[in-house]
């Protein structure tokens, strides 16, 4: 169920962001890799590949908060030169002007907020986040609800290598 649910908000997001004349196809699944999904879709006539994960329920604090889908995502759009953008959707709005610390094992980036939405600042950032996902073992988000509510989502990067590995074949990103 988690895997459709994102696959469909997937859709729905990337719908809202595309050019209305672009035509668009329903993801399908590359593979399944650990905590990890690598998925592939037309949009515009070109492929856009993209892997997701969601935190385990029981690492999302606090406990006691309702939150609609939690997940990240990571793409490529070859057709847009666009390799490894990441993405972070937590499931409320986020409090207008904050930031959100994004950590891999120790190493801290400072992503920004708009909506329900964080990214990272440029492409270099994504680039060395990335990087430091591919090593790591451990990923936790820490960001702050527009109630100011703090909440910290903890994923496993168990399986992100081989995903990314997917996603750079199906999509013949280098």
């Amino acid at each position: 169920m988690r895997a459709a649910t994102r696959l469909i908000l997937f859709v729905l997001t990337a719908w809202l962001f595309a050019a209305p004349v672009h035509a668009q196809s329903t993801p399908k699944l590359i593979g399944d890799y650990r905590a990890w999904e690598a998925l592939i879709y037309k949009e515009g006539g070109s492929d856009v590949c993209y892997m997701s994960s969601s935190p385990d329920k029981w690492t999302s604090e606090p406990k006691n908060v309702r939150r609609g889908d939690i997940y990240i995502l990571v793409t490529h759009r070859p057709g847009r030169g666009v390799k490894d953008e990441v993405s972070i959707y937590t499931g409320y709005t986020y409090k207008q002007g904050s930031d959100v610390t994004l950590e891999v094992d120790g190493q801290d980036f400072e992503l920004f907020t708009d909506g329900d939405t964080a990214w990272a600042r440029d492409a270099e950032t994504d680039k060395k986040l990335v990087q430091a996902m591919i090593r790591g073992n451990k990923m936790v988000i820490r960001g702050t609800s527009s109630r100011g509510t703090l909440t910290i989502d903890t994923y496993s990067l168990s399986g992100f290598t081989a995903a990314r590995n997917a996603i750079n074949k199906a999509c013949k990103v280098r």
